[in-house]
């Protein structure tokens, strides 16, 4: 038993050196590679680093809200909504006063009156804040 074990001992003694160099000399080129991909309702933008011994590392990874198109009758929800704001005084974007019972709601560029009590969208007006 104890010969085997200075064999296995002197092998990797000897075999060591020649598997790092090895490695060592492997081209070390690094592909850096964006992917952008749609996860539900966000874009999920990662970018990865390959080296060129196979190890890759994952340099960052961003999320983006996917823009929400919004149809009347539809229930709104403000975390699908793009930089989503309650329109205080909705005559300085030169919408008229909501009705009773509603408010005016930013998503994005978009100005959408919104039911408060059940949340169903009554009107979208595409780009009336501009700005």
């Amino acid at each position: 038993m104890r010969k085997i074990l200075m064999i296995l001992a002197a092998s990797t003694m000897v075999i060591s050196p020649l598997v790092t160099a090895q490695a060592e000399a492997a081209t070390h080129k690094t592909i850096k590679k964006t992917v952008t991909v749609k996860e539900g309702k966000r874009v999920v933008t990662k970018k990865t680093t390959t080296r060129g011994n196979g190890a890759k590392k994952v340099v960052r990874t961003s999320y983006a809200p996917v823009k929400h198109r919004w149809i009347k009758g539809q229930r709104f929800d403000h975390r699908h909504a793009v930089n989503y704001r309650v329109i205080g005084n909705p005559r300085a974007y030169h919408l008229a006063n909501a009705p009773r019972g509603y408010r005016w709601v930013r998503s994005g560029n978009d100005a959408v009156l919104v039911g408060i009590t059940s949340g169903i969208v009554g009107a979208v007006i595409g780009n009336a804040i501009l700005r």
